[in-house]
């Protein structure tokens, strides 16, 4: 299930170029990147090279196709491995010990570090803003409404994921109650 929640996380980032209504940065790739790592076994870490595969596919086919720039292997280095570290960090905090308060801290550092990392990347690499002091805010005061909405839609959708087994096991006591009653009226 963990990997299915991360495709559909995934084509959230294509829906919206698929219906031109980009910009807005509400997807479910944090919430998603959260629970797949989270569901890692130690022994199945490994999965999180197809995974980083999947998101590489669709940062190319965004860059290219979507919005029509030319794809450059190197600008996207530090946002494959921050997508590897998310995997790999929920995998670490989040595998055994899940509450509200770790789902949402881990949910805030991941949209809070990759905010600070992929605008800064584009203040070191980039020439839309001076390299200066003055220059790196003017770039992370831009990038606010982003960071804004990927908080939002992270924190809302590790909610729905994290639920999403609870909410499961729930429905399948209830129908294992529903059954025994069920038995005991023959």
């Amino acid at each position: 299930m963990a990997f299915l929640l991360l495709v559909l996380a995934v084509f959230s980032r294509v829906l919206p170029a698929l219906l031109h209504v980009t910009g807005t940065n509400v997807t479910m790739l944090g919430a998603g990147m959260l629970f797949f790592g989270a569901n890692l076994r130690r022994n199945q870490r490994f999965w999180v090279l197809p995974a980083l595969a999947l998101l590489a596919v669709s940062d190319y086919w965004l860059t290219t196709y979507a919005y029509g720039f030319p794809f450059h292997i190197a600008s996207y280095l530090p946002t494959w491995l921050w997508y590897g570290a998310v995997c790999l960090g929920a995998s670490a905090s989040l595998r055994r010990v899940r509450s509200v308060v770790r789902i949402g801290a881990a949910a805030f550092a991941s949209s809070t570090g990759f905010f600070l990392l992929s605008n800064g990347t584009v203040w070191l690499r980039g020439n839309l803003y001076p390299h200066t002091a003055a220059g790196l805010g003017q770039c992370y005061l831009a990038g606010l409404p982003f960071y804004r909405n990927d908080l939002a839609s992270t924190l809302v959708f590790s909610a729905v994921f994290f639920a999403l087994p609870l909410f499961a096991a729930t429905l399948r006591a209830a129908a294992d109650t529903m059954q025994d009653h069920g038995a005991g009226l023959r």
